[in-house]
C-alpha cells in the first residue's frame, strides 16, 4: 500500500534517492537531509500509513518494527543513548504524512524538546 504523492513512499520504492542504512522487510531506514543531531535517520514503514496511530491500528507489528530497527540503527552507528520522536498530526511538528520514527543521538538532547 502506497500513496503515489508521498515523498517518503517515493523513497522507498527507489523514484527518489536517500542514504539507506537500514532496511528489514516492513522497515526502511535514512539519514534525514536536515540533520538536527550528528545521527538522525528517520525510520519509516514500507506501508504508507499516514501517522503513528494509523500504523498501530493498522499494523501493530510494523509499529513494534519501527523501534526495533531503530535500535539497530543506533547500535550500528555506536551510539547507546539515543532519542526517538514520533510526531503525530501537523500541531506537532509532522510534515510529511507518512508515519517516521526519527532516530537522534550524538550531541546532548534537552528536555523538553523543541
Amino acid at each position: 500500500m502506497n500513496d503515489n504523492d508521498c515523498l517518503f513512499c517515493r523513497i522507498v520504492a527507489g523514484e527518489i534517492p536517500a542514504e539507506t542504512v537500514h532496511v528489514t522487510e516492513r522497515t526502511v531506514a535514512f539519514r534525514d537531509i536536515n540533520a538536527q543531531a550528528p545521527l538522525h535517520v528517520l525510520v519509516v514503514p514500507k506501508d504508507h500509513y499516514a501517522d503513528a496511530a494509523a500504523l498501530a491500528a493498522g499494523d501493530p507489528a510494523a509499529s513494534a518494527e519501527l523501534v526495533t530497527t531503530a535500535a539497530a540503527v543506533a547500535a550500528a552507528e555506536g551510539y547507546d543513548d539515543y532519542r526517538l520522536v514520533l510526531n503525530t498530526g501537523a500541531g506537532a511538528g509532522q510534515t510529511v504524512f507518512h508515519t517516521h520514527l526519527h532516530v537522534l543521538a550524538g550531541r546532548p538532547l534537552t528536555w523538553p524538546p523543541g
